[in-house]
This record gives structure tokens, sequence and C-alpha cells, in this order.
């Protein structure tokens, strides 16, 4: 009797149907379930993270092997956390999306917190993963235990430790969504033993950060900027790329413009309505147009040195976080609301009396002294004539990584162009060190020419960097301005009315450093030999290091600054000094 194939499969089926069963539980969870570490770094990817910066080690290895085995995110391997901190959090500056970092127990996460606090109070999201000694080892002074909970609540915006495997999916969801919506760091603690332990996925929502659109109540706004005659504009970061709005704002009401440092480059510095920064750093026009204010428009700025902010002009402050509102300065109108939402509901009445216009000669007599120094040929090299040189042979599109210290001066005013060139540095933390790793996490994240500009002090701190950028083959340029001190800190002690004194550095030839790593490496101190070895240093196809021996004893302050409103910022002393 013939039995044909279908009735032997379902006789099969029948007697074997709970073995059969059982075995395709087997199989499909050994297709679905992965490890804690597998599943974070996978989660992470699908949420978009490109990169994870870090030093691998003992109790992230489970980590590394889960970063390892997929393709989806890139491991950047770097020669020190605090290096992958920095590049994580420069990376989030420019691109303002989640980036990642991590550190081993102990030492190697410790070393994260500087670049994290960056992080922090740039507020730009990055998520740090950090490994933990095993769970049964906890509260035992084991080797390389910290309590890291502890150690970053600080630094934080969300702050947790995976402990149940269950809950891994959860957790690192969470943290995504508040450094997104918050801002800031997620940490998450990751005990080794956890790591390892096996977990089930789950669904990625459709993640959705756009702020809602804000109803504008604009006849307040209105009424107080037709009532004005001399409006002034003043912009923070939270006015990038809206370059065009606020320029047709600006125009209609007839005020002039001016930023915070942190906002370089939202505005165009050639466009006659913008006078510059303000502050320290800053221009005299921009101090002259806060000085003859009736009313000040703060859009998307929380500037700290109060002291050169007019008391008497009223004041209107849009900013999208209301804890910003009023924190500085005493506030007439607020809005609680991006700063496009509220360009594109107030429309004041044009004025045909243009305030900017003002200030024209006074614009005209700063950029006038400003580029006498910049053409200034002497030797040692003036760094005004090094910056202006960077400014004018590099990209229109550059982006400028710029560090701390004398440097975030001279790139302040000495690096001028239109709104296509990016400009990031630290501005609330003020860290030394930021250039080298800033620019090889920001070259990451874009193909457009990514110069550091570092002072020899800074430059040290973080060289070894470069070796990061070498073996990723970032074609980033890192300008040296070396001229053997910690200048900005000489000048402060001198300020104070201290001797110069613990400022001296003793550096070695960073062009050879550069060439002993594999990067190009260019060294000059003839100043008729500066041009031609920018055109070198920036038309290399691949990293570069200029290190440029510069004139030691160049002040720092803006020339014929207005004193009367630097307040409580600069000394008798310094008058005396710069009259």
């Amino acid at each position: 009797m013939r039995v044909s194939l279908k009735s032997l499969t379902l006789n099969f089926c029948e007697r074997y149907s709970e073995k059969l069963l059982i075995l395709i539980y087997i199989v499909k969870s050994w297709f679905m379930a992965m490890t804690v570490a597998n599943l974070i770094i996978n989660t992470l990817a699908d949420l978009g993270v490109k990169r994870v910066y870090g030093v691998p080690g003992d109790s992230i290895n489970p980590l590394v092997d889960a970063l390892r085995t997929q393709k989806r995110i890139e491991f950047i391997q770097t020669r020190h956390e605090e290096g992958a901190a920095l590049e994580a959090a420069f990376e989030a500056k420019f691109t303002g999306q989640v980036t990642a970092c991590m550190g081993t127990s102990g030492p190697g996460s410790i070393h994260l917190i500087n670049g994290l606090y960056e992080a922090k109070m740039s507020r730009v999201p990055v998520i740090a993963l950090t490994g933990q000694v095993e769970t049964d080892l906890l509260y035992q002074d084991y080797f390389q235990e910290v309590d890291l909970n502890r150690l970053f609540d600080d630094v934080s915006v969300f702050n947790a430790q995976i402990i149940n495997p269950d809950s891994a999916f959860a957790i690192v969801k969470r943290a995504y969504r508040e450094s997104m919506s918050k801002r800031g760091v997620s940490h998450l603690t990751l005990p080794v033993d956890i790591l390892r332990k096996n977990a089930v996925p789950g669904a990625i929502d459709n993640f959705s950060f756009k702020f809602p659109k804000t109803i504008v109540d604009a006849k307040p706004a209105e009424e107080m900027i037709n009532a004005s005659e001399n409006p002034l504009i003043f912009i923070g970061r939270g006015a990038f790329g809206l370059s065009d709005q606020i320029g047709k704002f600006a125009e209609k009401i007839g005020a002039p413009i001016i930023y915070s440092v942190n906002s370089k480059g939202v505005v165009d510095d050639n466009d006659p309505k913008v006078m510059g920064p303000l502050g320290l750093l800053g221009s005299k026009p921009a101090v002259e147009a806060m000085k003859n204010a009736d009313l000040l428009i703060l859009l998307g700025t929380i500037f700290p040195y109060v002291s050169f902010i007019n008391d008497k002009a009223k004041v209107i402050q849009v900013d999208i976080d209301t804890a910003n509102i009023g924190k500085r300065v005493r506030v007439d109108l607020p809005y609680q609301c991006t700063v496009s939402d509220f360009l594109s509901s107030v429309s004041p009445e044009e004025k045909a009396k243009k305030f900017y216009s003002k200030f024209s000669e006074d614009k005209k007599d700063w950029i006038s002294n400003l580029e006498k120094l910049e053409s200034d040929m002497s030797t040692p090299i003036k760094p005004e004539f090094l910056t202006s040189a960077i400014s004018r042979k590099a990209d229109k599109d550059a982006v400028f990584i710029v560090d701390t210290g004398n440097v975030t001066v001279w790139s302040t005013r000495d690096i001028r162009g239109g709104t296509q060139r990016t400009f990031l540095l630290s501005p609330w933390l003020g860290t030394m060190g930021v250039g080298i790793p800033g620019a090889v996490g920001t070259s990451f994240a874009t193909d457009r020419q990514v110069i550091a500009i570092t002072g020899d002090g800074s430059f040290a701190m973080t060289m070894m960097e470069l070796i990061t950028a070498k073996k990723y083959s970032r074609p980033v340029k890192i300008a040296v301005y070396n001229n053997s001190k910690l200048g900005m800190i000489k000048f402060e002690e001198e300020i104070m009315g201290y001797p110069e004194w613990g400022v001296d550095l003793l550096n070695p030839d960073f062009s050879k450093i550069a060439e002993a790593i594999g990067i190009k490496g260019i060294r000059v101190e003839d100043p008729n030999k500066l041009e031609a070895a920018i055109d070198e240093f920036l038309k290399f196809d691949g990293p570069a290091v200029l290190d440029t021996v510069i004139f030691a004893n160049e002040r720092p302050m803006p020339p014929k600054l207005v004193f009367s409103q630097v307040k409580g910022y600069v000394t008798s002393i310094l008058r005396e000094k710069l009259e």
C-alpha cells in the first residue's frame, strides 16, 4: 500500500508535536537571545548612535566584543578616556545627536568625567557607559571598585545601574530619551556579570524630540519694540541656524546684532548690522551698542557676564527653557518658546531710523585696528597675523574647533567669514585641551575641513589623541600657537597685580612629535614663510600639525576697549597697561 508523503509528514508531526514545539522554541530562543552587552549596542544602533569612543578594559570587554560582532556602530579606540568623552561631546555639539563614550571600572570611568562635564555645561546629548565589578563583589572594596552612580550623579541628567537583564532594554531606551530631551549626559553603570547575561530585546518606538510649536502672544512684544527707539538683538547658541530670520527681523526694527562668543558663526560678521561679540573677548562696537540701547531682545542666550549688560534698558527674553528666563537679568517680557517661533510670530512696525547705523564708524574703526594688528609681520610672529592668515586661507565652510586660552581671543576677533563657517569651543567649562579631541570627534561627522586652533599648553594636555587621528585617518588640521607660556594665565596674573610666575612652558618641537606619529608636521618661525606654510598645512591630504612660534607677550584684551563696561572684570592695573 502506497503511503503519501503528506500522510507521513502529518503522522510524524502528530507523534512528535510536543518535541517539535520544544525544538522550535529552542531554535527561536537561540536566535532571539543576546547578552545584555549585545542588547545595549544593538539598541543604541537602532536609536541612531553612530559611534562609541573609549578605551577597552576588563569590565567593559563584553561591550567591546558586542561592538566587534556588529557593523552599525563604529568603535573609536582613543588613547585616553578624557579624549573619548571630549570627542563624543564635540561630535554631539556639531550634529545635535546622541553620541556615546565608555570607560572601564575605576580609573577608566573617572577619566571620562571632565569631557562629560563639557557635554553637560554645553547641553549636548552624550551617553556614558561605564563598567563595574561583578555584583557579588560590590561594596567590598574590591579592585577598581568605585561608587560610579554617586560619582556621576552631578554630571548626569539620567543616572542608573543595570542590575536586571530584563530591564536593560527599557533603561537604555530611557537613557537615550533623557539625553535628547534634556540635552545632557545619561550615565549607565554596567556590572560585568550583568553584561554577560542573556536578555531579550524590545521594540524601538518612533522617537520624536522636536519641540512643539508654541503659540506666541505677539502683541506685547510688538508694542514694546514699536515703543523702543534703540532696540538691540543679543543672540546666543539657541539662535543657531536662524541667521536669515534674525537678519530680516533686525533690519525691520533697525537693531544692531551682538552675540555671545558661543554663538559666533550664527550671523555674518560682515553684515553691517552685526557688531560682534560682547564681553572681555568682545568688540568695542558691541559694547557701545549695548550701552546705548533702550531695549534688549535676548534670543537664546543666558550670557553670564552681567556686568556688560545695560541694566537700564527694558528686556525681552526668549528661551525654550523656563529655568533660563530671568536667570541673569531682570526680564520685562518673557517668552518660553523657540527663537524660531518667536521670530515667526512677532511682526513689529518697520522703523525708518536704523539704530545699527549709529555704530558704522565704530565698527569701521574696530576692524581697522584689528587689520593693523593682523598685517604686522614682525618677528616673533604675531598671533593676529597667524589667525588672519588661517582665516583667509581656510575653506569658506570650515569648522573651527577653538581651544581655551588666548587662542579663544584671537579666533573670536580675527577669524571672519559668513554663516557657512562653524565655531565650536568650550564656552561654559572653559577646559583646556579640547582642540585635538574636539577636532577628531567632529571630523567623524563631516566631510568639511576641520581646523583646531590650540595653544601650546592645551596641545600638550591631549596630544595623545593625534594617534587617534592617525589611526582612523581623520584629516584634521591642528594649528598650535607656540609661545612657551600659559599666556592667558600670565595675563590674569598681571591684571591681578601678581608677578608672572609658574607659566613658563618647556615645549618640544610639536611638528616632530606629529612626524613621529606619522602625521604631517610643519614648524614655522619666520613671518615671511608663514603663508606658504599655511597653504601646505591646509592642503595636505591627511592630518597635519602647524607648530608656529609666536610673540609671547601679546596682550589678549581688545584695543581701545570701553573700560566703563568692564567693571569688576578688569582692574585699574589693566587700564594702566593698555593706556
